[in-house]
């Protein structure tokens, strides 16, 4: 079989596995590992082409890791990196000495006791991203304390792989785990250096062309995970710090933007084959203890993160989501397991077992993070113990806008002047690099963004706005705007004709007019017949009274001398009014 006809038939399987879980009404990652299960070994065997498939998986992996890393900056990590820190920690070490005793009570050696402890201590990084972005979380306080203790705990499980060969070795040394995070520290610090001082100058150059900004975006994150994997480091921390290394660029929202639907494609290559890897030779000897190691991850961690979180100060609701983004053994958990076993250290049956466990807690995870607000809702009244009664939680909420306005230059001018009077929170869109400077020199709210991007305008939710104006001369553009902003999410359930946004665009002759009334907008701006509706009243003005033609004439050169100043020569050259 070809690879093309492989990979055709695995997203074949795969879309039908999808469909299945939707008409279930089921998560889909859970449809992507039944995939992997179906085509690898453990029934109808298909794959043959794995290296080919774990190159497209850790595509997937970095794509997903770098888009995170556009989404934070230093202040959230400064942020939230003392209680990331605590919690990944704790809850590591609480884990481990509760498994030992645990593993040492089922008959375990204490040397397997120790691996298998500390391997179910993790979580996975990838699968818990995943989640959060599907259900739309990455802005709230619980995502983002976990995206933190998840990245500290895949460091120390990266140290772990590290020093557990070297301390296996008759003769290893701890120089070479020394010199590995020492070349990091030096990498990220070059990295950080080269991202502030050259790619901040040449961010207006990247700009002018969306499909080079895209291809330096993608040389940039692939090209620094693959950096970190040279150098001892997992492709995972590479791509977040190339990621984190251009969340200062304006346009970072629009690259993360264009970098989505390609990280969800080859991430279904992730888990697809995740579940192809999965193993259940001699599982049943150990099926007992697969079970209470399962429950031990599935309720004994989200307990040890409520714990924690309500000592620090955290209200349960925050704890409880955070804790069930733990409930889940890790791939690099299995990878630990498996370095057991190549070193001699621990039995192979382990590793099977490790595997159900896997499985498993994957699911049952999966549910808990897409569910947790139901869930809250029935242990709210057991949770109290959980919460301290001076609770020190500021709950991160993003910022709602009354206005949307794209295009600030020309027509848009003036919307902005009547926004900036309405003194109501406003953002403005653009992708002109110069009209993105004039607005960061003025201290207007901006996002750096392509309207016609379907991917960016849903990061933008225009449907909470109260009014959405569109000052860019295209219909195409401006219909996919109008759909945006009134289509309802399930969040908000069934909202009425009069809370949806009012959405307002141009149009430069009667045929597009008409075409974006029929496509859903509220009011059609068409500034020539404006234009000469208005100097129409003018001549009623200037008649009754004489004096008003010097009067509007000021007014006007006074308006002219300042727009000039602004470069606003004529209206029909950008597409951005």
């Amino acid at each position: 079989m070809s690879l093309f006809v492989e990979f055709s038939f695995l997203l074949v399987v795969a879309a039908a596995m999808a469909f299945l879980m939707r008409l279930l009404r089921q998560p889909l990652i859970i449809g992507h590992i039944m995939t992997g299960l179906l085509v690898g070994p453990f029934a109808l065997d298909l794959l043959q082409s794995v290296e080919t498939l774990k190159l497209f998986s850790e595509m997937g992996i970095a794509f997903l890791l770098f888009t995170v890393g556009l989404g934070l900056n230093p202040g959230i990590l400064k942020q939230f990196g003392k209680v990331a820190l605590i919690t990944g920690v704790g809850q590591v070490v609480v884990t481990g000495v509760v498994g030992v005793a645990l593993c040492l009570a089922l008959g375990f050696s204490l040397v397997t006791s120790l691996y298998i402890s500390i391997a179910f201590a993790f979580s996975s990084t990838i699968i818990i991203l995943k989640l959060i972005s599907d259900k739309g979380d990455l802005e709230k306080l619980y995502a983002k304390i976990a995206i933190g203790f998840l990245l500290v705990q895949d460091i120390i499980a990266i140290i772990l792989l590290f020093a557990l060969p070297i301390l296996s070795a008759e003769s290893g040394s701890f120089g070479v785990l020394a010199r590995t995070l020492l070349k990091a520290s030096v990498v990220t610090l070059a990295v950080f250096a080269v991202s502030h001082i050259l790619v901040r100058r040449m961010q207006a150059y990247l700009a002018r062309s969306q499909e080079f900004m895209f291809l330096f975006a993608a040389a940039w994150g692939i090209g620094i995970a693959a950096l970190f994997l040279s150098i001892g480091f997992s492709i995972e921390i590479g791509a977040l710090i190339a990621g984190v290394a251009l969340a200062f660029l304006p346009s970072r929202h629009e690259i993360m933007a264009h970098f989505t639907p390609l990280r969800d494609f080859f991430i279904v290559v992730f888990f697809v084959l995740l579940g192809s890897q999965m193993v259940f030779a001699d599982v049943m000897a150990l099926l007992v203890p697969a079970i209470i190691l399962s429950l031990l991850v599935l309720i004994g961690n989200p307990l040890i993160l409520l714990v924690i979180m309500g000592l620090l100060g955290y209200k349960r609701k925050t704890s409880l989501q955070t804790g069930f983004t733990v409930a889940q053994i890790s791939e690099f958990s299995l990878i630990l397991i498996a370095l057991g076993v190549q070193l001699g250290q621990v039995p192979q049956a382990v590793l099977s077992m490790s595997t159900l466990v896997g499985l498993v807690t994957i699911f049952g995870s999966t549910y808990f993070v897409l569910y947790s607000d139901t869930l809250y809702k029935w242990f709210a009244p057991y949770l109290k113990m959980f919460e301290r009664r001076n609770v020190v939680e500021v709950e991160s909420k993003k910022k709602k806008y009354t206005f949307f306005l794209f295009g600030a230059n020309r027509v848009g001018f003036d919307f902005l002047e009547t926004f900036k009077h309405l003194r109501k929170p406003f953002l403005v869109v653009d992708h002109d690099p110069e009209i993105i400077g004039q607005l960061l020199h003025a201290k207007v709210e901006h996002r750096y963004g392509d309207g016609s991007d379907l991917e960016f305008l849903e990061t933008l939710e225009l449907r909470n706005a109260d009014i959405v104006v569109s000052t860019i001369p295209d219909v195409e553009t401006n219909l996919l705007i109008a759909r945006e902003a009134k289509r309802v999410s399930p969040e908000q359930g069934r909202r009425g004709a009069g809370e949806l946004p009012t959405v307002m665009a141009v149009a430069h002759n009667i045929s597009n007019a008409l075409e974006l009334y029929d496509g859903g907008v509220d009011y059609v701006i068409l500034p020539h017949f404006l234009g000469g509706r208005y100097a129409s009243s003018m001549v009623h003005k200037f008649f009754e009274h004489a004096e008003a033609v010097e009067e509007a004439k000021k007014e006007q050169l006074d308006y002219l001398k300042k727009r000039s100043t602004l470069g606003h020569e004529h209206p029909m050259i950008d597409r951005f009014r």
